[in-house]
């Protein structure tokens, strides 16, 4: 029997035990970095003469690894690969791919601090940022295997005498899975899961920043013997296979989790048909947004700063849920910028190894480049109150930002900068705020601090977005509680750890006998 769903548990630092496991782990993986990994297709491990570097944000002298970079031909072996392990794998039993999930949750579980200090290391997550991504793959995993039945039963059908009638669900066949890079294990995780449970194989292309992780889940797979092609690991540059791979007849579908920019590229490359194509394409896709926290004159204050900094700045403001515009009631502005300019102050900034660090590095030159940009724009477009600079040069370091004064329709308050940089906008009254607050093209997250249920009512009705938190910060979605994904250009309202989910990979087949 399939015990019911739980979150798996946050650890707690502050025990010695946990400090120790995780000092331990970072110390395991000291001696592994700087290694090489293969793509592996098929079950097939093959090496290339171009390869992936992938560099250590904290201190980018530092090579985390090396993986193999796939051409053209490598992207058509993976697709034939993925075809062949389709023709079985559609057919395994949904309980049998569901225990397949079961024994991977299991492996990660046991290699829990391990995979966190990957996370650490080449994404530049603290401590606490890079438990609870592996913490997120783990719920992703036994999620929706524990989800895989309700899908198996099939549809309900209305009877029909004389007949015997049934709606069954089928799998759609070969995908491509287009990964971030700030959620490289969780979202990895969670995208290939809820594909393989439903019976389709599937292309994981890593995000080049994050590789190695990415390596690490597909030698989990392996562990947990899933069969050779139903998961396909092919690193490489997105402008060398990605085109190619999306636009490829046999691929049924995309699941893409990353820029606006790239998944509208994604969405139109395809809407197109290419020679032998026999179905329309399914995208699924989450795109990021422009996240607004909005407090009210009747806000418990000291409650709503301690979550914009917290939503402001966990992982470095590199989350798409990550409040970048707070909207504050005249009457409670400057008390708000105070209180967050003080918490800001408070924020360390260091290498992501060292326990003690808030805020760790963003992830490569190019955010690094474009953050920096974004806070001399707000130089203009407002006043910052903290922050503003260049950490150590060692690493890819930036301070929390916090800039005041700014209008709702300035470059900073509306296009999505992914670091460590908030607006402050403020807003005459409620009513306002809340316009402010959908004056957007994105739609994802959003949270409101107020003690009026009334307003709080207006903005259940009214604050349009996916993800919409009272009261409480608007990053931190847990599997299964809070299912993940917004609105308008933030995606295609998928709802990642939802128990709909499923049903994006799957197709209804109604079958009747007359009798």
């Amino acid at each position: 029997m399939i015990a019911e769903f739980k979150n798996e548990a946050f650890i707690n630092f502050s025990l010695p035990e946990n400090t120790k496991a995780m000092e331990t782990a970072l110390v395991r993986i000291s001696s592994q970095k700087g290694g090489h990994y293969p793509l592996v297709i098929g079950g097939e491990k093959i090496n290339t003469q171009s390869f992936i570097t992938s560099v250590n944000p904290s201190d980018f002298k530092e090579i985390i690894g090396t993986t193999a970079s796939a051409n053209v031909e490598l992207a058509e072996k993976a697709v034939q690969a993925a075809l062949a392990a389709f023709a079985d794998w559609q057919y395994v039993s949904p309980q049998e791919r569901a225990r397949y999930l079961f024994k991977a949750a299991a492996i990660m579980r046991r290699k829990k601090f391990e995979f966190s200090a990957w996370l650490v290391e080449e994404a530049g997550k603290n401590w606490a940022e890079a438990d609870a991504d592996t913490a997120e793959a783990i719920d992703f995993l036994e999620y929706y295997a524990q989800q895989m039945p309700k899908f198996a039963a099939g549809m309900t059908v209305v009877p029909s005498a004389g007949e015997q009638n049934e709606c069954f669900y089928i799998p759609l066949g070969v995908g491509l899975i287009v990964p971030p890079w700030n959620f490289p294990l969780a979202i990895l995780t969670g995208m290939t899961t809820a594909a393989i449970v439903t019976g389709n194989t599937v292309i994981m292309k890593p995000a080049s920043t994050t590789p190695v992780i990415a390596a690490k889940l597909m030698e989990l797979w392996e562990e947990a013997s899933l069969p050779p092609g139903v998961v396909n690991f092919l690193p490489g540059s997105g402008g060398v296979i990605g085109d190619y791979l999306v636009s490829h007849p046999k691929i049924r579908f995309i699941n893409f989790t990353g820029s606006k920019e790239v998944g509208l590229r994604i969405n139109k490359l395809a809407a197109g048909v290419s020679p032998g194509q026999k179905w329309i394409k399914r995208v699924v896709a989450e795109m990021g947004g422009k996240d607004a926290i909005i407090v009210d004159s009747e806000a418990e204050l000291e409650d709503a700063a301690n979550g914009i900094v917290s939503s402001a700045f966990g992982f470095q403001g590199q989350k798409c849920s990550a409040c970048s515009r707070v909207i504050i009631v005249k009457d409670v502005y400057e008390e708000i910028v105070a209180k967050v300019i003080a918490k800001t102050k408070a924020l360390t900034l260091g290498p992501a190894s060292d326990p003690a660090v808030n805020l760790g590095p963003v992830i490569d030159k190019n955010a690094y480049d474009k953050i920096l940009e974004y806070i001399e724009i707000g130089r203009k477009e407002g006043r910052i109150v903290a922050g503003g600079a260049k950490g150590a040069e060692t690493g890819y370091f930036i301070e929390p930002t916090v800039i005041a004064d700014v209008l709702p329709n300035a470059r900073i308050a509306q296009e999505e900068i992914f670091g460590p940089v908030v607006a402050l906008i403020k807003a005459e009254d409620f009513e306002q705020a809340i316009a402010i607050a959908n004056d957007t093209e994105y739609g994802l997250t959003g949270a409101v601090y107020s003690q009026n249920r009334a307003k709080l009512e207006k903005a259940r009705r009214e604050f349009h977005v996916g993800n919409l938190y009272l009261n409480r910060k608007c990053t931190g979605a847990l599997v299964g509680v809070h299912p993940f994904g917004g609105f308008n250009m933030s995606g295609t309202d998928s709802k990642a750890g939802g128990s709909d989910y499923l049903l994006l990979f799957l197709q209804a087949k109604s079958v009747a006998e007359k009798l």
